[in-house]
């Protein structure tokens, strides 16, 4: 017998001399399971484990019915079906029967979530509760993806889960089979998160634990149309640090819980529904979390489901988000487009040069693009000039002037938008690079003057800009589809304050107070 097996065994052993809860039993049969296998190995099942604070959290969300059809798609040892079960025991009307379907492709792992689930029903029967079980070690998403389309198949009264969380490939079985809300190279999250709001009876309960990226973006439009077809947000829990969530497990990520019930075509009805928002720092003081109700048409716009489902985590956000959507313009209005930097390093290695010579021109990554400065070149190892010659002209853009912003930020970072004014009068070469991970703002057929180029540098730099952009999107990634939508001030606003900043001595050292005037400012709402 393995180390392993004679642990878990112990721990079986142990569950039944004890009043332990059934959801601690799950908890110590998970973690000892994650703590025998590697890193990569928990990496690629996304074996993340749901700590037992948030997971009694997401079980008072599910209502108390009298017989309860209940899925979880993603098991691991069960801790979230135990936590619901817990919930509902205590409830003044328990339900009398409880059938739990539980999906677990890791077959060594579904072993263990059955003994657990097994240890359940035993807790359950003894509080009256009938539990019958059903463990299926196989791939939920293609087992169960044929609502997506086909018709919906309203198996469950709730589905709660925390889904694995990593990118696929667009040709990777399970999203050729949700094909109906894929878009470019998916994250496997959103596919659970479809498929199981597609199994969901009218009125049913949908708990997940995400991350964040799916309310906005691109990548994940069709998802968002076709969730948000079928599932209401009724409340919404904002982790403020990306790092303690899943802190066992070392992981970095901007998580929410979304609470949702199955309503179907409920954008049509235009009735005034309201949305609760709750944060805490992390799994731990969850029980001490800050609330407030606000409208959830505030947060999505029913007449474009498919656009960003804005997540004020604070009043404060609240604010910032009446401020920016006072203003009335955006970049189409003033004639400007964003666009993402062409040079794809990798695949012009031969245009790439370490040195310049008479035939190379700047190339421009993303670490030379600071606040409100280009510093450029620099110490980096990587090539810095690119070759000017025919066949690379579609790849420079004409020396002009320009705003360059970053298109990824550290999760750690303190802001997500960063953005520099670049000016035709400092350069010295009739064309640049830019490499594709620069997004940058430029006027077609004409020119940024230097006034609109700073202005606009200043804007995207600014707290109250990085604060608006965290609402509306949860990715690192800075999406051009995003900032073309942020509203911005009229256009000569914009003018009057690159003016001024760009005669400081230290533009950024100013910023934040000019923006915050300028939104401050009741002549700035436009028609």
């Amino acid at each position: 017998m393995s180390a392993m097996s004679a642990r878990l065994k112990l721990l079986h052993q142990s569950s039944g001399d004890s009043q332990e809860p059934p959801s601690a039993f799950a908890d110590r049969v998970g973690q000892a399971y994650a703590d025998s296998r590697h890193a990569e190995h928990r990496k690629s099942h996304g074996l993340y484990l749901t700590p037992p604070a948030v997971a009694a959290f997401m079980a008072s969300m599910i209502g108390a019915r009298d017989t309860l059809r209940l899925l979880d798609p993603a098991a691991g040892a069960g801790i979230l079906l135990c936590a619901v079960v817990e919930r509902l025991a205590q409830d003044p009307r328990p339900p009398r029967a409880i059938e739990i379907t539980a999906y677990e492709i890791d077959a060594e792992l579904a072993k263990h979530l059955g003994d657990v689930l097994d240890n359940l029903a035993k807790w359950a029967a003894q509080r009256g509760i009938l539990i019958r079980t059903n463990v299926r070690c196989e791939d939920f998403i293609l087992a169960e993806a044929i609502p997506l389309r086909d018709h919906a198949d309203h198996r469950f009264d709730a589905v709660i889960a925390n889904p694995p969380y990593f990118k696929i490939r667009r040709k990777d079985p399970r999203a050729v089979a949700a094909g109906a809300v894929v878009h470019g190279q998916p994250n496997i999250y959103s596919l659970f998160m479809a498929v199981a709001a597609g199994l969901l009876a009218p009125g049913g309960d949908f708990i997940f634990i995400t991350p964040r990226s799916y309310a906005s973006g691109p990548y994940f439009q069709k998802f968002r149309e076709r969730f948000f077809s079928l599932a209401r947000p009724v409340r919404v829990h904002v982790f403020d640090s990306r790092r303690d969530t899943f802190s066992r497990d070392e992981v970095l990520q901007e998580n929410v819980i979304l609470d949702a019930v199955c309503d179907n075509n409920w954008l049509e009805k235009k009735d005034a529904y309201s949305l609760t928002i709750s944060s805490s720092t992390n799994a731990n003081d969850i029980e001490r979390r800050i609330e407030r109700r606000i409208s959830l048409a505030d947060v999505i716009d029913t007449s474009n489901p498919h656009g960003a489902f804005r997540l004020p985590a604070a009043p404060e956000d609240e604010e910032i988000l009446r401020k920016v959507d006072a203003w009335a313009g955006c970049l189409e209005d003033y004639g400007l487009q964003i666009s993402t930097g062409p040079v794809v390093p990798f695949r012009v290695t031969e245009l790439l040069a370490v040195r310049p010579n008479r035939n190379t021109v700047p190339l421009l990554w993303m670490h030379h693009v600071r606040a409100m400065d280009v510093h450029w070149p620099n110490g980096t190892r990587k090539p810095q000039y690119i070759t000017d010659r025919p066949e690379s002209r579609k790849l420079l853009v004409p020396n002009n002037n320009y705003v360059l912003l970053r298109r990824f930020s550290a999760k750690e970072e303190t802001r997500r938008l960063t953005a520099s004014p670049l000016l035709l009068k400092n350069a010295t070469f009739p064309a640049v690079g830019l490499e594709n991970h620069l997004n940058y703002v430029h006027r077609p057929g004409g020119t940024l003057t230097e006034d609109e180029a700073w202005g606009l540098a200043a804007l995207y730099n600014s707290a109250l800009f990085d604060g608006y952009f965290r609402c509306i999107s949860g990715n690192t990634q800075v999406s051009a589809t995003e900032l073309r939508a942020m509203p911005l001030p009229p256009l000569e606003a914009i003018v009057s304050l690159g003016h001024r900043v760009k005669h400081e001595k230290q533009p950024l050292a100013v910023v934040d107070e000019l923006v915050l005037a300028l939104a401050s400012e009741p002549t700035t709402k436009q028609t």
